[in-house]
């Protein structure tokens, strides 16, 4: 893009670099910019640099959260605190939440096992969501991991590592924790992640969730 101004090429280049944002899409929304009203513009700068500095994650549960507090659902005391959903990341969270039928707290790991990339067990949220069912008071977990290979295999990891849970508290005596564990019915296709998801289906999965 030689015959373009080097500001401009670097802010297609930037751009481009954005998730589902391809070369193309990246010149025409440079060149909208551009060709905004300088005031907008500076108006979507400070509102990108300030949600970069002040938008991050829960320290409960791992949503996304401001100024480091506690996330909205979290803070909502009207929300069902036996009830946790166990998600992969922020945004699954936020395409169940449009779907307006869950009303219990949330979990995210943080993505899913994959050894082939490089993400073991550890490298999750794992060892928290045990923390949060060993204190007694979660009476469900929804493993809402996404329908693909990898999302499969954490669920299973998770199912696995609350068996042992329970296991190690009988062996020392403690009270057995009574726990139901769910997954989500496969009205999610095979693949799909659920910050696709249409919020019908998102609902109907929920709805008809099955035991693990």
């Amino acid at each position: 893009m030689a015959y373009l101004p080097e500001a401009l090429t670097e802010l297609i280049h930037r751009l481009s670099r954005l998730p589902g944002i391809g070369p193309r899409a990246a010149e025409r929304l440079a060149l909208a910019l551009i060709e905004r009203d300088p005031t907008e513009v500076s108006a979507l700068a400070l509102a990108l640099t300030d949600a970069v500095a002040r938008v991050g994650h829960c320290p409960q549960c791992g949503c996304l959260s401001q100024d480091g507090a506690d996330c909205r659902v979290c803070a909502d005391a009207t929300r069902e605190r036996g009830l946790i959903c166990v998600v992969e990341s922020p945004l699954d969270s936020v395409a169940l939440e449009k779907g307006g039928g869950f009303h219990g707290l949330y979990h995210v790991l943080g993505g899913a096992i994959s050894p082939l990339a490089g993400v073991l067990p550890e490298d999750l949220s794992i060892a928290a969501l045990l923390e949060r069912v060993a204190g007694g008071e979660v009476r469900e977990l929804i493993l809402a991991t996404n329908a693909s290979p990898e999302g499969e295999a954490t669920a299973l990891y998770i199912r696995q590592e609350l068996d042992e849970l329970r296991e190690r508290r009988l062996a020392r005596g403690a009270e057995a924790i009574t726990l139901r564990v769910t997954r989500l019915a496969r009205g999610l296709p095979s693949g799909s992640q659920l910050d696709y998801a249409d919020a019908a289906t998102l609902q109907s999965a929920l709805d008809n969730r099955t035991e693990l």
